[in-house]
């Protein structure tokens, strides 16, 4: 079943529509199905919106918190009763394995779980002051309208990070989902508005990137937008850091990774092995968190390698509905992007992984491939060995199932090759000696490190986020998103009746300086 989606969307309503073009959502694993037609506004489509969660915005904040609390927690029972349903859509929109795709769904869930007790420990501190008499708290506040921009590789679990404290904390919501994950975004925004999210308070919006950077700057200007959180490329991202900067707001910018993984001397072979197929090859690469750069131990390096060849070999890939290691990619815009990365392999790689390299077809078959490859963007999966540290492959993040080798003596040299892109998103570090994973943890920049364990994968409790190219250090989930979906107020209330000048009109006491201990209590003769 087809949809078509209007531009600007409130839980009834379609709100402006400002002479943007028309998308078409397509199934990349069946490219001749259309998910959605989308009408992509205009520059004034996130202004609009803006402007109708500005005036939102101020009742929804009235509400206690542990009310809105009550209100995340419904959002998380309506997902969990089309949790099936919505899995299958995001299946079908994006490509994503089923699998993945239930387990995306659950994120939103705990999200909800997580922030439902949030609501009730939205906690300021009672501070105790320097002058008699007074009193002095700290509140946590909202900061009014946050405007959301998240891709379209996780296009349900992503968005919930901010959406769901921001809500929680009295914030409204101008959300601009990826359009290629259209439909995805409009399902949970009618499970938002089912679950109590007022009209006005969380807005939907469709638009292509320079509208969508053209609104967002005259939202700005025009004082509407107090946050903005931006999941995507770290070239975007940058762009949309300067622009917030103009405007003395620093947004929460989750961006791209060349996660690294080391394998060290003492590995568990088979365990680096599993764990470096999922990292690398599941959701064909196209995760912020796949493994961009294997970085292996001198004397594991043949036999990790062989080993992790043929795993990748034997892996089943294709329709994604089925038991497999990924899917297609995620849009055509982003085969184009993974036809240029192949286009850096040199004479000096060795590829591996595969009978061929490119897209996956008839004439350049995938041995084992599951279901039809003509049908959708399927590419072969690509273990590139030999990697040197001035590659394109090795340097940038390529979103896509492609993964490259490089080898290390020292684990000083593993940890400077790990950081030497400039990304700190996340890393892994495969070893049994305590004192490798610690020196790891101490030495590589990224924001989150595993050990003995995927690249990717997060937990709602815990911050997710990097550093470098990878983002501006601010975190999503957890308590730690709640600074960004807040601001500390401060309150000092004198009730002694006379002004109290702080640092002026304070009682001090003064040691006797000149002291000295005396003999019988061990001080000098």
């Amino acid at each position: 079943m087809e949809s078509t989606l209007s531009s600007v969307i409130g839980p009834d309503t379609t709100a402006v529509d400002d002479g943007g073009t028309e998308y078409l959502s397509r199934n990349p694993s069946n490219l001749d199905d259309v998910v959605a037609r989308v009408r992509l506004g205009g520059p004034d489509t996130l202004r609009v919106a803006a402007e109708n969660a500005q005036r939102a915005q101020r009742e929804w904040a009235q509400v206690p918190a542990p009310v809105r609390g009550r209100v995340v927690a419904g959002l998380g029972r309506l997902v969990e009763a089309n949790k099936e349903s919505l899995a299958k859509l995001v299946t079908r929109e994006i490509g994503k394995p089923y699998a993945e795709a239930l387990g995306e769904v659950q994120e939103i869930i705990d999200t909800c779980d997580f922030f439902l007790g949030e609501g009730r420990r939205l906690y300021g501190q009672t501070v105790p002051s320097e002058m008699p008499d007074k009193q002095l708290f700290t509140f946590r506040v909202p900061v009014g309208v946050a405007a959301v921009i998240t891709a379209g590789n996780f296009p349900v679990a992503v968005p919930s990070w901010y959406i769901v404290p921001a809500l929680l904390c009295g914030n409204a919501v101008v959300w601009k989902p990826a359009e290629y994950a259209a439909a995805a975004a409009r399902a949970v925004a009618e499970l938002a508005w089912r679950a109590g999210v007022p009209r006005g308070v969380l807005n939907l919006v469709y638009a292509d990137g320079e509208a969508t950077f053209k609104g967002l700057e005259a939202a700005l200007e025009a004082g509407t937008v107090n946050k903005v959180g931006f999941t995507g490329s770290s070239a975007v991202g940058t762009r949309v850091g300067e622009l917030c900067g103009r405007h003395l707001q620093s947004p929460c910018l989750e961006l791209g990774g060349k996660n690294p993984m080391v394998v060290a001397a003492d590995a568990d072979l088979d365990l680096a092995v599993e764990g470096a197929l999922f990292s690398g090859w599941g959701t064909a690469g196209q995760r912020c968190t796949s493994l961009g750069n294997l970085i292996v131990h001198r004397d594991l390096h043949d036999e990790f390698v062989s080993r992790l060849d043929e795993a990748l070999r034997s892996a089943t890939i294709g329709e994604p509905t089925g038991d497999v290691l990924y899917g297609p990619l995620l849009d055509q815009k982003f085969a184009d992007g993974f036809e240029s990365v192949l286009g850096t392999i040199a004479d000096h790689h060795t590829v591996l992984g595969s009978e061929s390299v490119g897209r996956i077809t008839e004439s350049a078959p995938r041995k084992g491939f599951h279901g039809d490859p003509s049908t959708g963007l399927y590419y072969h999966p690509v273990l590139l060995d030999g990697l040197r540290p001035d590659d394109h492959v090795f340097r940038q993040e390529t979103f896509g199932p492609i993964v490259g080798v490089s080898t290390f003596d020292t684990l000083d040299e593993a940890i400077e090759l790990g950081n030497l892109p400039g990304y700190g998103l996340s890393a892994a570090v495969y070893t049994t000696n305590p004192q490798t994973a610690f020196r790891f943890r101490q030495g590589i920049g990224a924001g989150m490190v595993s050990v003995n364990n995927s690249t990717s994968g997060a937990e709602a409790h815990l911050p997710f986020g990097g550093n470098g190219r990878s983002g501006n250090g601010s975190r999503q989930s957890g308590i730690w998103v709640l600074d960004q979906f807040t601001r500390w107020q401060s309150l000092n209330w004198d009730f002694s009746g006379k002004l109290q000048k702080a640092q002026m009109d304070v009682d001090t006491v003064e040691p006797e300086m000149d002291y000295r201990l005396p003999p019988e209590l061990g001080g000098g003769a």
